[in-house]
């Protein structure tokens, strides 16, 4: 016994008060000012990480603008991780209350997470909002337009669609066989993909065929060309090559028009219409494609491929081109859409379909069923889907809401969304509260929409 009580005092002589010796190099770790210090800064990092998150993430999720009827009280929800503030500002600040109307002050209101709150304007025209983070660090103002209300008529009609690009639209760039047999690349480090060229030697153009006419003309003398690239205006100089067939060539495809067949969302009371709820990109560039003008056009669905996991449908179908056929005119082509003016055959036909029904704004967008508006059975049908998400941010403005086609008879027809549907509108609760933009590859029952007033605010 004794020896082994000399053994236990033997070994506590290598620690520290009976401690072993790893628990004193851990009591001066604790003990170390360096180490306290990078303690403190992994915290504070940590700390001002979260609260840069918080911000970011609040920026993106809380819309910078809003909609209300004047005189209806609007429910509303923002995606807020934590406790919040909400304050009207500015002199009229109390012509929006936030809260129930016995709120006291009227203007300002506090929540937390997904806390719904209430919105009531009386009085038309634009208001600010602040939004502060746990009552202190503003995060953003919000524009709150308060608004009359305001009715469009939901077509989902077929239409062929003609555009005819602001200039001769570049879309690549390559290598040709010159008369002497060598392989040149006559516009390559010159001219790129999404260029825009509106003029040659100071000629403006409107046809690829004027750029090809002038080009020949030229020979093999340097000539100038006028380009648009994205924002900015710019002059190159190129030497068009002779090609083997003995004509001239820049070494670059063009195109000037694109045409297609899409869904017409609304007809609204003034005679101009929505289309498509996204905008129509080039084939090969992708880049949504800059108009001088465009058309509607009659057309005719001549049939219907299914859509499956991994491959969406298509409806098929003929443009009837020519001045008889025109339906419309076409003077935006923009990222929600296409939009113009209607004819007079155009608007007779849809007004004697469907009639007017109020705009339903983001906030009056729900989980739950709806409807979906397509002529894909040759007539204008309602069928019913069920809208799974929403996402009331300003960041997916084409993807804001994603639906499931739960009807039965449009599942047989095509077996849910399908390309060319795009544009079909979304209603619920007898307001029309969106568009059909895109399909989900693999699985082709459900879709995304755009919310309408995005559309109606291009």
């Amino acid at each position: 016994m004794q020896q082994f009580g000399w053994k236990r005092k033997e070994k506590c002589r290598t620690g520290n008060h009976g401690k072993p010796q790893e628990s004193e190099g851990q009591n001066q770790q604790y003990r170390n000012p360096k180490w306290k210090r990078c303690m403190w800064q992994a915290g504070i990092s940590a700390f001002l990480l979260s609260l840069g998150f918080t911000y970011y993430y609040l920026d993106k999720t809380v819309p910078d603008q809003l909609n209300i009827v004047a005189g209806e009280q609007e429910e509303m929800r923002f995606p807020l991780l934590f406790q919040s503030t909400l304050e009207m500002k500015g002199t009229e600040a109390s012509e929006v209350s936030l809260g129930n109307p016995s709120n006291i002050p009227s203007n300002q209101i506090r929540i937390s997470g997904n806390q719904p709150f209430q919105m009531l304007g009386t009085k038309e025209g634009s208001y600010q909002m602040e939004v502060r983070l746990f009552g202190l660090l503003k995060v953003k103002e919000v524009q709150v337009d308060v608004v009359d209300e305001n009715y469009a008529i939901p077509c989902g009609t077929p239409v062929g669609i003609y555009l005819k690009s602001n200039g001769v639209l570049v879309i690549g760039t390559g290598t040709l066989t010159g008369a002497d047999g060598m392989n040149v690349e006559p516009a390559y480090g010159v001219l790129r993909s999404g260029d825009y060229i509106e003029a040659i030697n100071g000629k403006p153009l409107s046809k690829k065929e004027e750029l090809i006419q002038a080009v020949n003309q030229s020979g093999s003398e340097k000539v100038t060309l006028d380009i648009r690239r994205g924002q900015e205006q710019m002059t190159v100089s190129m030497s068009p090559v002779e090609d083997e067939d003995g004509t001239y060539k820049l070494g670059a495809w063009v195109r000037d028009d694109t045409q297609g067949i899409g869904t017409m969302t609304y007809l609204d009371l003034n005679g101009r219409f929505g289309a498509l709820g996204h905008g129509i990109s080039d084939s090969d560039t992708g880049e949504v494609v800059e108009i001088q003008d465009g058309a509607l056009y009659e057309t005719q669905i001549m049939g219907i491929e299914k859509g499956s996991s991994g491959k969406p449908g298509v409806m098929s179908g003929v443009i009837y081109y020519g001045p008889g056929s025109q339906l419309g005119e076409i003077d935006a082509n923009t990222e929600t859409g296409i939009f113009g003016t209607a004819g007079e055959a155009l608007r007779s036909r849809i007004s004697s379909i469907s009639e007017p029904i109020p705009i339903g704004y983001r906030q009056d967008v729900q989980i739950g069923p709806a409807l979906l508006r397509s002529s894909v059975s040759g007539e204008v049908k309602d069928y019913q889907v069920e809208i799974r998400k929403v996402d009331y941010s300003t960041g997916h403005r084409t993807k804001s809401i994603v639906f499931e086609v739960v009807d039965q008879e449009l599942l047989s027809l095509t077996g849910g969304v399908i390309q060319g549907m795009s544009g079909s509108p979304l209603i619920q609760d007898g307001k029309l509260i969106g568009a059909v933009t895109h399909v989900f590859v693999q699985d082709s029952t459900k879709g995304y929409g755009i919310f309408i007033e995005n559309m109606l605010s291009h």
